[in-house]
Formats: structure tokens, sequence, C-alpha cells
């Protein structure tokens, strides 16, 4: 015996096996549009400032994240001093130097 539905339900097609994947499509782009353009250029920020720490030199002129000019006059494990003019010596740790600058900055400023 056959059931009896409303005429619409029985019109209906049955869903294409490809709407779980096109369901998803959106999502997976988003995804690759974001590592892109927000992990990627991330990652590689990280590693040039990473390999800028680690080839801190004395005498080097830096900036730190706070905005102090100096110049390396020692170097240990996590920490680096600075001479940050007038023989006024400062230790900061490594990853707060934010930028290397070319040789002969500070007095030009």
């Amino acid at each position: 015996m056959p059931l009896l539905l409303p005429a619409h339900a029985q019109t209906q097609a049955a869903p294409q096996g490809g709407g779980l994947l096109l369901n998803l499509l959106p999502i997976i782009l988003i995804v690759v549009v974001f590592y892109f353009m927000l992990i990627r250029p991330q990652q590689k920020r990280t590693k040039q400032h990473r390999e800028m720490i680690n080839s801190l030199q004395i005498d080097n002129e830096v900036v730190t994240t706070g905005g102090v000019l100096g110049r390396v006059v020692e170097i240990h494990e996590s920490f680096v001093t600075l001479d940050v003019g007038s023989g006024q010596k400062v230790t900061f740790q490594k990853n707060s130097i934010q930028t290397l600058l070319p040789k002969g900055t500070i007095e030009s400023i």
C-alpha cells in the first residue's frame, strides 16, 4: 500500500551527494585566506625578529619596544644591557629589542 503524502513532498528530489562538500567549501576557503593573509605573515615577522635578536652584537645600535635608543654593551642569554647615553646603562630582555639601527644613527639624532 503506497504511503499517502502531500503532493509537494512526493516531488522533492533526494539531496545530491556533493552537498556536504559544497557546504564546507566556503569554510575551507576562509581558513585558506586567513592562513595566507594573517598566520603566514605573522610567522614570517616572528622568524625575522628571532634572527635579528640572535644576531645582536656589542656596539649595535637598537630601539626597544618602549622607544628607548641605546648601544649594546653586554649580551647575556636572555638579557641585553644598553648604554642609553651619558654612561647610563639599562638592562632589557632580548625580546624587547624592536629594531636594529644602522651605525651612527644615535649620534645623528
